[in-house]
C-alpha cells in the first residue's frame, strides 16, 4: 500500500490483507535505521483478525521517500499525517525503541488519533554513545554491528531463533546495512537527545520490556510505566532489545492480551 505523507511516498504493508479504515487500525512504527519487516509476524496476526493493520516504512527508511526527521516531535506530527491520509479516526500505535518514543509523542500531541499504545523496548531516555553517533554519521558498517551486538539478548547470540538456520545477530546488521545514508544517525541523534514527557498521555499503555536488554534497560522502563496513567508493564525473560524478533510467541501473547482487554472496554463503552 502506498500513501502520501508530507508531500512524499510513503510505503505499507498491510499484513496480508486489504486495509480497511473501518476496522480498529493498528499502526507499527519501527525502530532507528529499521523497516517495516520487523514487525512482519505481529503484524500479520492482526490484519487477519479483524484489524486494519498499516506497518510503514518511515519518511527516509526502506522504500519510503523522503528524509528522516531529525527529532522526535517531527516524527510525531508525521505520523498524525499518516493517520489522516490512512483514513481512520484514530489507531493504536505499536511502537519499538525509536518507534516507542514517536508512538508517546504522537499521544502527546495529538491524542485525538490515538486509541491506545503498545511500546517494546522503550525508557524515558535513550542516550547515545558517542562513538555510535560517530560511526552512524560516518555511515561506517561498525554502527550496525554495534547495534546489532548490543541489541540481542541469549536468543539472539548464542540460539534459539523460531526459524531453524537464522541468526539473528547477523540478519539485523544485514537490514541496518541497507538504511538510507544518514537515516541511522538522524535517528539515533533524534533518540538521544529526546525525553520522553508523559503529561497528557491518557489513553491505555502496554510496555513489553526485554530482561535482558542492555539498550532500554527494563527497569527504566518500569520507572516509565510508573510514570504514566493507565499503563501497564511485563518484562518478558531472557530477551534483549529486538524482542519482538527474539521472543515473537511472548511478545504476540502480551499484544494480544493487550488488543482483547481494549475491545471489551470499547463495547462496554457503548
Amino acid at each position: 500500500m502506498e500513501l502520501t505523507v508530507d508531500g512524499h511516498r510513503v510505503h505499507a504493508a498491510t499484513g496480508g490483507r486489504q486495509f480497511d479504515p473501518n476496522l480498529p487500525a493498528m499502526i507499527f512504527l519501527h525502530g532507528a535505521g529499521m523497516d517495516r519487516t520487523v514487525w512482519s509476524l505481529q503484524s500479520r496476526y492482526f490484519a487477519h483478525r479483524g484489524h486494519a493493520v498499516l506497518v510503514p516504512d518511515l519518511a527516509g527508511h526502506g522504500q519510503s521517500d523522503g528524509e528522516a526527521k531529525t527529532s522526535i516531535g517531527d516524527w510525531a506530527d508525521w505520523v498524525s499525517q499518516l493517520v489522516t491520509a490512512a483514513g481512520v479516526a484514530g489507531a493504536v500505535l505499536v511502537g519499538h525503541s525509536m518507534g516507542s518514543l514517536i508512538a508517546l509523542e504522537t499521544a502527546r500531541r495529538h491524542p485525538q488519533q490515538v486509541t491506545g499504545l503498545l511500546l517494546l523496548g522503550v525508557a524515558p531516555r535513550m542516550p547515545v554513545h558517542p562513538d555510535l553517533l560517530a560511526a552512524a554519521q560516518a555511515n561506517d558498517r561498525k554502527a550496525a554491528s554495534l547495534i546489532s551486538d548490543w541489541g540481542y539478548g541469549p536468543t539472539g547470540h548464542i540460539g534459539g531463533a523460531k526459524i531453524p538456520g537464522l541468526y539473528l545477530v547477523w540478519g539485523g546488521e544485514r537490514l541496518l546495512e541497507q538504511a538510507h545514508p544518514d537515516s541511522l544517525f538522524r535517528d539515533l541523534s533524534a533518540c538521544n537527545s529526546h525525553k520522553v514527557e508523559s503529561d497528557g498521555i491518557t489513553c491505555p499503555t502496554l510496555l513489553v520490556l526485554g530482561d535482558k536488554d542492555r539498550m532500554t534497560p527494563a527497569k527504566a522502563g518500569l520507572k516509565l510505566s510508573q510514570m504514566m496513567e493507565r499503563s501497564e508493564a511485563i518484562v518478558i525473560p531472557e530477551s534483549g532489545h529486538m524482542i519482538m524478533l527474539e521472543k515473537p510467541d511472548e511478545t504476540l501473547a502480551a499484544m494480544k492480551q493487550f488488543t482483547s482487554r481494549l475491545s471489551k472496554e470499547g463495547r462496554q463503552a457503548v
